[in-house]
C-alpha cells in the first residue's frame, strides 16, 4: 500500500486504461464520472474523507471512469484486487450502498429528492463543490 499526495486537479485514472488503482482517500476530496459523446461530464460518485474510489471493472478489461483530485488529496493507492476489497466489508457495503440508492433515484426521484439525497449522502462536501459538479451528479442543469 502506497500513500501519495496529490495536487487539485491531478488526473488519477483515464477512461480505458487497464489495471487501474483503487483509491483510500485520507484527506482530500476525489471524484470519479464520465464523458458522454459530446463531451459532457456526468458524476458518478464523490470521494470524501475515508471513502474508497475505483472503477469497478476487472483489471484486465479497460476501466469506464475518468478519476481526479477535487482538492489537494492524501490517499492510499492499492493495486486492483476485488478479493481484498470484498474483505474491507464495511468500506465496499457503504460504497455499494450508496451507488444502488443513486441508480435507484436517477430511475425515479424527482430533482429535489435527489439533492436531499446528495445532502444526506455528502454532508461534508456541500462547499466544497461547484453548482455545476453537483447538478452533474443529480443528472440536471446547473439552472435547475
Amino acid at each position: 500500500m502506497k500513500r501519495i499526495k496529490v495536487k487539485k486537479g491531478t488526473v488519477l485514472q483515464e477512461f480505458g486504461e487497464l489495471n487501474t488503482k483503487v483509491y483510500h482517500v485520507v484527506s482530500g476530496l476525489l471524484r470519479s464520472y464520465t464523458l458522454d459523446k459530446k463531451g459532457k461530464e456526468h458524476i458518478f460518485m464523490f470521494g470524501p474523507e475515508g471513502w474508497v474510489v475505483g472503477d469497478n471493472v476487472p483489471p484486465e478489461i479497460p476501466c469506464q471512469l475518468y478519476i481526479d483530485a477535487i482538492e489537494d488529496s492524501e490517499l492510499y493507492v492499492l493495486p486492483k484486487d476485488l478479493k481484498r476489497e470484498n474483505k474491507n466489508a464495511e468500506a465496499f457495503i457503504k460504497r455499494l450502498g450508496v451507488l444502488q440508492k443513486r441508480v435507484i433515484m436517477l430511475m425515479s426521484a424527482s430533482a429535489i429528492e435527489r439533492y436531499e439525497h446528495f445532502e444526506e449522502t455528502y454532508p461534508d462536501i456541500m462547499n466544497r463543490v461547484t453548482q455545476k459538479m453537483i447538478a452533474s451528479y443529480l443528472g440536471i442543469t446547473p439552472e435547475a
